[in-house]
């Protein structure tokens, strides 16, 4: 029941459009369009494929999208962000807060916190929604981010979890994974929404409405991922499906890593003997489990055909594409918290002409005693999402031994293996603190291997040359490389001096 003298701000939820009216007729024509643009071979595939996430008309008619204050909502219960002492200052606490009035600060220290990932009731006071279930969002770093997407998920199926153990009949989600706790949007967004979408599905009889409250910020990323799990038509669902990330997690929602699941195989001793379809299922297994991560073909007789020259150029970059997709896929599934601890590739600010700047520190890879396969993953999941747009690199090979240095099979396996975007938006490499050795081994790998590469590599002798392209206040640089630049400075400054006093 709604409390009495309800304030007229007050939203009421029954009054908003769910999902499935909100989309309407314009998503059939969107659809419409879309699917006609598809190659008839993958139109073929996609429609002989099932999505994870199929078109379900009576899940659609209880999601609402409601841009605005989720403090505001008259529904069962609505969702507080908040730290584990559940005194967080942020804008969606905040306004709770001022809403609800004092009472629920008294009744939060009765709480005595909460932890992350878990989620506490208590009563609305004076909002509209009779309950407030708390709950702490991660964290987020990029070394642990294993371990925050499982807290993120546990956040929402926790709340959604008391909602049902109260018989809630709507919830008002806000984003738990607020801008102070640096979560990336985009990856938190598909938490959420598989995360509602799978409860739902398993437990949601008796809830009737699910708001997801969100900013302007917010809205159009919710915009954009709620088709591929809250599609509302066949076709919409056709199309959403190679859209889907390579984890949609368990039958739950929740993550999926690989490295934990128990594999358990008939006659482990005798792997040799396994037919090749079960080897090439074996490594499919590498890519996420729903539908369309599955579409690969034969892919032994493409191989075959192209070290025999019969595949054309536009079914080989079908095949390179798919190849790469696979190694984003494994990227996004494994830990590479272990590579990332290196601090060997980051991204910093943007050059003179606004470009993204990212850092390779040579120093910081050791070559001898890492898995370079890993390290190749790393660089994938980590560069995917700069190289749609124009970007430089920036590569410090400053004070690199032996053990530092990447030998040619690997930077040949790397460009063979990246999509072609990173080379066609890398606008420039500026190789920092060469030697003459480095120089000579780059020419030959730009002139015989990768040419389309030679124009865009820079030798920089020195870091004042590197901020004619990039200002100083734009990159992050190593304060090994600042110590050594300032030394090098000084010799040819002395050298410079000797040489007048001799002349």
């Amino acid at each position: 029941m709604d409390p009495l003298g309800a304030r007229s701000q007050f939203v009421e939820v029954q009054n908003l459009p769910t999902w499935d009216q909100s989309q309407g007729v314009q998503d059939e024509v969107d659809g419409e369009n879309q699917l006609t643009e598809e190659d008839d071979q993958l139109t073929n595939q996609l429609n002989s494929f099932e999505s994870p996430f199929p078109f379900r008309q009576d899940i659609n008619s209880k999601i609402v999208l409601f841009n605005g204050d989720v403090a505001l909502l008259n529904c069962t219960a609505i969702v507080n962000t908040s730290n584990e002492t559940l005194t967080d200052k942020n804008p969606v606490s905040d306004s709770i807060h001022r809403y609800a009035g004092p009472e629920l600060r008294d009744e939060l220290l009765k709480l005595k916190g909460c932890r992350t990932g878990e989620a506490k009731m208590t009563e609305g006071f004076n909002l509209a929604a009779r309950f407030i279930i708390h709950t702490v969002g991660p964290k987020y770093k990029a070394k642990y981010r294993t371990a925050a997407e499982s807290s993120l998920y546990s956040c929402y199926r926790n709340v959604m979890q008391l909602a049902k153990e109260h018989a809630m009949a709507s919830v008002g989600l806000c984003v738990v994974s607020t801008v102070k706790r640096a979560y990336p949007l985009e990856d938190a967004t598909h938490i959420a929404l598989r995360t509602v979408r799978r409860f739902l599905e398993n437990h949601g009889e008796n809830i009737e409405t699910v708001v997801f409250a969100v900013s302007d910020v917010e809205e159009p990323v919710y915009s954009k991922l709620m088709p591929l799990y809250y599609p509302c038509s066949k076709k919409e669902e056709k199309i959403s499906l190679p859209l889907l990330p390579a984890d949609i997690g368990n039958t739950e929602g929740e993550p999926v890593v690989l490295e934990r699941q128990i594999r358990i195989v008939e006659k482990p001793g005798n792997l040799e003997e396994d037919s090749a379809d079960d080897s090439l299922e074996s490594d499919l297994g590498l890519v996420g489990s729903h539908a369309f991560a599955r579409m690969e073909g034969d892919v032994d007789k493409q191989r075959k055909l192209i070290l025999q020259g019969q595949m054309s150029e536009a079914a080989q970059q079908k095949q390179h594409q798919r190849n790469y997709s696979r190694w984003l896929c494994r990227a996004r599934a494994e830990d590479l918290s272990d590579i990332a601890a290196l601090k060997a590739l980051y991204q910093t600010g943007v050059d003179l002409c606004g470009r993204t700047v990212m850092v390779v520190v040579g120093r910081n890879i050791p070559v001898t005693i890492i898995d370079m396969e890993k390290a190749l993953l790393y660089f994938i999941h980590v560069m995917d999402h700069i190289t749609v747009k124009e970007y430089v690199m920036v590569y410090f090979h400053t004070l690199t031994g032996e053990h530092n240095h990447l030998d040619t099979d690997f930077l040949k396996k790397l460009s063979d293996v990246v999509d072609a975007k990173f080379q066609k938006n890398l606008r420039a490499f500026y190789f920092v603190h060469p030697t003459f050795r480095t120089k000579v081994s780059t020419w030959f790998f730009t002139t015989f291997s990768v040419s389309s590469l030679k124009e865009k590599v820079h030798h920089i002798e020195n870091l004042q040359q590197l901020f004619t392209c990039i200002l100083p206040e734009q990159i992050d640089i190593p304060p090994f490389v600042l110590e050594y630049d300032t030394r090098l400075k000084n010799v040819l400054k002395n050298h410079l001096i000797l040489f007048i006093k001799l002349v």
